[in-house]
């Protein structure tokens, strides 16, 4: 139970975790410290969690704290909104605290009847001065028998408890411990090896998975990413843990373990063969949150080392270790034979879509996305679309571009998989940070060429990045369209003639999902509605004397041609006005790939070898 530090021996920080009460979503947690400083302990939780970058101020689900030595209350003073201090003594330290705990994310901590959850970062306090020591986790179970079948699931080391049981974990210092979600309950639990390194699938929640498909597909894209980078892979052991809700969709990685939110319809039925849409989202989803094993959780900016999770850590590379991250996530699904490359391409068509839809690619370059994520992109409001751009659609058209111009230039010789490895050897093996400038300088190096001009224009400038050039090299036609309708993803080409497309008229609106108004969520730059003074907020109730609401007004639509004048009328508040609404043609900004008909043998062959067909 103790470690030797400097010649000395530090005693562990103990921790022990209950949930005390689960219909009320409260966690019982203490920590407790062998030596407390003799000036007075301070303790902090912190305010964000490695992989998403804004301050979330997990101290505010603190519910009541408490400090005692040998029996005795002690005082404790809070300094700031996250930080706590003791009178001293001489320990040991006690401090016992509860954590509400209703954030059904992969972010925080979850606890109700059915299961338990936590990241570190919102439950467990850092014990100043002791950050490096072993920190030993007691894990116990809700009481009563209503609980008797739960179940933990972690990637921590085991220090006592029997595997998947309540008991004693480990982790060799506070950095470590925030590492290691967990999950508890009753929950389905399957498993692959993968390059040697054995896998845990935990899944939470009502689901009919056909685990042995799901297994066979999820060890197909764990070897293939283990091998991307090279054997062996950097854990011993990997645990997936997956809440299957009705509705859902996110993922936060870890060093051993990853955290899935889906919809328990993306995952796999029994009897079904076929790779549908939903099911393709969701191994995109376990795809990314893999990659990051090596590029983030272990290749990361200079500016995480080491972490300070009581304020923002500014980068501007999170293109790269998102959209990079983004860019192989469904790339390794073709490479691996998951997919077909025709879904590929149009899950490409889709990004680009995403990208093009927002005037905020004119407005904010990569670099500014990355470093403004921590107020901008996790606080998206009703402008967003039209003042920034995202470092995860954006960076994977980055990434795509850098990959296609690293071939090309090099004649097929080097490509970004070669930026990648070096990257791991140079800077995730040796656990030292990337400087703000060198990808672009190790990118340069790897592939000999002056790379100069493309980084500027790629991170520092708005300007669109040349795809369709580029991807006609790999015999691959990049194409942009109106879109077909308001639920039109992109991806494919139209289903409606072309004549029809430009008869279309739109608002330049989206309605919001959660109304059955014609509620406006957004109102894009450039539209007809932004012309005519409608704003975000307002709700649609009458064109042209005729009642609209959420469910028909696309229909409506279709009665006019472009260049129509309606009569709208609108509530701002509780108040109601009438504007005049020009219609306009849909804009071009619907991508799709498709695979060119009259591509050369050896531009067939380029792209055979880019997607490992």
């Amino acid at each position: 139970m103790f470690v030797r530090m400097a010649g000395m021996t530090a005693a562990p920080v103990y921790y022990s975790i209950v949930p005390i009460h689960p219909a009320a979503h409260l966690f019982e947690v203490t920590c407790t410290v062998a030596d407390p400083d003799p000036d007075g302990q301070g303790f902090s939780l912190p305010a964000w969690i490695p992989g998403s970058y804004m301050i979330r101020e997990f101290a505010r689900n603190i519910v009541q704290l408490k400090a005692e030595t040998a029996g005795r209350p002690l005082a404790v003073h809070k300094t700031d909104k996250h930080t706590w201090v003791c009178d001293p003594c001489d320990g040991p330290l006690k401090l016992t605290y509860e954590v509400y705990a209703w954030d059904l994310s992969v972010r925080a901590a979850h606890l109700d009847t059915s299961h338990g959850y936590f990241n570190g970062a919102s439950v467990f306090l850092m014990a100043h001065g002791r950050e490096q020591h072993r920190c030993v986790v007691d894990i116990r179970p809700p009481a009563g028998e209503t609980y008797e079948r739960w179940r933990v699931g972690t990637a921590m080391a085991r220090a006592g408890a029997a595997p998947y049981g309540f008991g004693t974990y480990a982790a060799a210092n506070y950095d470590e411990l925030l590492d290691h979600p967990v999950e508890m309950g009753e929950f389905t639990l399957a498993g692959f090896h993968a390059c040697g390194v054995p896998h845990d699938v935990i899944i939470t929640g009502r689901h009919s998975a056909d685990m042995e498909r799901l297994c066979g597909d999820m060890r197909t894209l764990c070897e293939h990413h283990i091998r991307f980078f090279g054997e062996p892979a950097p854990m011993d052991r990997y645990v997936f843990l997956i809440m299957a809700v009705g509705e859902g969709y996110g993922g936060l990685e870890h060093r051993a373990s990853t955290s899935l939110l889906c919809s328990r319809n993306h995952l796999p039925r029994v009897g079904e063969t076929d790779v549908t849409e939903d099911y393709r989202g969701f191994l995109g989803l376990v795809s990314h949150e893999y990659f990051h094993t090596w590029n983030v959780k272990r290749i990361k900016p200079a500016a995480f080392l080491p972490y300070d999770l009581s304020r923002e850590a500014y980068t501007g590379q999170l293109w790269a270790f998102e959209g990079i991250t983004s860019y192989y996530d469904d790339l390794a699904l073709v490479r691996s034979h998951l997919i077909s490359t025709e879904a590929y391409l149009q899950l490409l068509g889709e990004t680009a879509t995403r990208v093009w839809r927002g005037s905020g690619r004119h407005k904010q370059t990569l670099v500014e996305s990355s470093f403004d994520a921590w107020i901008k992109f996790y606080r998206p409001d009703e402008n967003a679309s039209n003042a920034l751009v995202s470092y995860y659609t954006k960076g994977t058209l980055v990434a795509l571009a850098l990959d296609l111009t690293l071939r090309r230039g090099t004649k097929g010789r080097k490509s970004l998989d070669d930026v990648m490895r070096a990257l791991w050897e140079r800077k995730g093996k040796m656990s030292s940070g990337v400087a703000e400038d060198e990808i672009e300088k190790i990118a340069t190096e790897v592939s000999g060429l002056d790379l100069t001009a493309f980084f500027h224009q790629a991170l520092r400038t708005t300007q669109d990045l040349p795809l369709a050039e580029l991807l006609a090299e790999m015999g691959v036609e990049f194409r942009i369209r109106p879109a077909e309708s308001d639920n039109d993803k992109g991806g494919k080409p139209a289903k409606m003639p072309e004549a029809a497309l430009q008869q279309r008229v739109t608002l330049g609106v989206r309605l919001a999902d959660n109304s059955s108004e014609a509620k406006l969520a957004a109102v894009y730059d450039g539209g007809a509605a932004q012309a005519a003074g409608l704003s975000a907020g307002d709700v649609l109730v009458a064109l042209n004397g005729i009642k609209v609401a959420r469910a028909n007004l696309e229909k409506q639509l279709t009665r006019y041609r472009p260049g129509d004048a309606l009569r709208v009328h609108a509530f701002r508040r509780d108040e109601i006005f009438e504007v005049t609404v020009v219609t306009k043609p849909p804009p071009l900004d619907t991508c799709f790939l498709t695979v060119s008909a009259d591509a050369s043998a050896d531009t067939r062959a380029q792209r055979q070898i880019w997607l490992n067909i």
